[in-house]
């Protein structure tokens, strides 16, 4: 009997410690697509320090303006995504109620939206896998895999966030949470 693949789109990749000194050192990755063709996901915990007024030279609803973006990748830096989040999104291509657009027209289009309950996140770049390169990065055990929430996703303090999942997923994590970025330094 042929093995069914497991595809984890709308799931979080943490980095389960061996990823130090890349880009993906203590990172929290929502995958957003993933197929036999490969995988397309976002790193949520990596702000760019820089506002989208800042790097978009558009003209956005002011509210935009003040949003930051985050590092979502290394892949084509200078990519556009985002996600955007309300309480009934039907068509929503992520998650219930979570979708990824890359559009100028899209972004503007959500910044214009009066709902209170929409959230919005803006990304430079993103993390791509070949077809297959994410089940090996796994497989080698590179990635802890860990259910992907609305709140996880919009976690308020981003910089917490790979902690405060490790934190959740019980005590062995905990003391992966706990080590020094740079063990020399300990």
């Amino acid at each position: 009997m042929a093995e069914k693949k497991q595809f984890l789109k709308g799931q979080l990749l943490l980095d389960s410690g061996q990823l130090g000194g890349s880009f993906f050192q203590r990172t929290v990755v929502l995958i957003c697509q993933h197929d036999r063709e490969g995988a397309f996901g976002l790193v949520l915990n990596r702000p760019a320090g820089a506002l989208a007024g800042d790097v978009i030279t558009i003209d956005m609803p002011e509210r935009l303006k003040n949003f930051p973006v985050f590092l979502g990748g290394p892949v084509q830096p200078s990519a556009l995504s985002f996600l955007q989040s309300d309480v009934f999104i039907p068509e929503a291509n992520v998650m219930n109620n979570l979708t990824l657009g890359h559009s100028l027209e899209a972004l503007v289009e959500a910044g214009e939206s009066f709902s209170a309950s929409q959230k919005l996140r803006l990304f430079a770049g993103y993390a791509g896998w070949s077809a297959g390169q994410l089940e090996d990065e796994i497989k080698r055990d590179a990635w802890l895999i860990h259910p992907a929430s609305m709140d996880l996703i919009f976690d308020p303090e981003p910089e917490k966030l790979w902690r405060r999942i490790l934190h959740l997923k019980g005590w062995k994590y905990r003391i992966l949470a706990q080590m020094p970025e740079d063990l020399s330094r300990n």
